[in-house]
């Protein structure tokens, strides 16, 4: 009588126990973790980061590990043949290399965000700097102390636009000029008082707590704006592509505008 009763009861206990095994029907494939390397510009970075923390939210099985530098240092590590997945500048030129060399994915590359110039200031703004157009008549009489960004980096570019809307001789005004290899660290040498003045993004003047004093106008610089693509040797195009579909997304949206950038128009 025992085994009667004992032998349905293990039958039973044994189909259970296969029923919640991988591959037996009705049951889920796990998700293959995945991981997408991202190159960004230095500007882009706590926004960036607030992005990422939400997509681990949407996309539990995905991990995207950024990389943040110079727009040009970036470019030359991907062209040295860096791992990049995705690559966000802070300006067109250096996605042109790129889509000029095919190493671009066909029909992924597209116009991001938007961000603005700006002159800004050290707390309490000792110097007294109010705009760009005194800002070039006391460079021109060596009367300022400014941060720029070196000419291989986008927000160096536009500075050196800037200077030729003002007839600024670069090389005339060396001794009133600093440099900086990327945006983050000419907004530390403002933070530090180190100068009077500095030219730097929106966003950077924003994460720093800076004070802006004018911004650059379309006319001075033109528009500031960042591309973003997924690179054709990519080793996982298609979740680097839905990664890159969620920064256009109203939640990436919002927190790319509360520190500053604008949706290109």
């Amino acid at each position: 009588m025992k085994e009667k009763i004992l032998l349905p009861l293990l039958f039973c206990l044994l189909l259970t126990a296969c029923g919640g095994r991988a591959g037996s029907p009705g049951a889920e494939e796990p998700a293959e973790p995945v991981e997408i390397s991202v190159f960004a510009a230095s500007s882009m970075t706590e926004a960036l980061d607030r992005i990422i923390a939400l997509y681990g939210d949407a996309a539990p099985d995905v991990t995207v590990i950024p990389t943040y530098d110079a727009s040009g240092t970036l470019l030359e590590q991907i062209r040295q043949g860096a791992g990049c997945d995705l690559f966000i500048s802070a300006g067109q030129s250096q996605m042109n290399v790129l889509a000029g060399e095919g190493a671009l994915l066909e029909d992924s590359r597209l116009d991001l965000l938007e961000n603005q110039v700006t002159l800004s200031v050290p707390e309490g703004n000792p110097a007294g700097i109010e705009c760009f157009d005194q800002l070039a008549e006391r460079l021109k009489s060596g009367d300022v102390f400014l941060a720029v960004g070196d000419s291989s980096v986008p927000v160096g570019q536009y500075t050196r636009r800037i200077f030729g809307y003002y007839g600024i001789d670069e090389a005339a005004v060396a001794g009133c000029l600093t440099y900086g290899s990327n945006v983050k660290e000419v907004a530390t040498q403002v933070s530090a008082a180190a100068v009077d003045c500095g030219i730097i993004y929106a966003t950077d003047a924003f994460s720093a707590g800076l004070a802006v004093v004018d911004s650059a106008d379309t006319e001075m610089c033109g528009r500031v704006i960042y591309p973003a693509s997924v690179l054709a040797d990519s080793a996982v195009p298609e979740a680097a592509r839905a990664f890159l579909d969620f920064l256009t997304t109203a939640d990436a949206g919002a927190v790319f505008e509360s520190v500053g950038f604008t949706a290109v128009n």
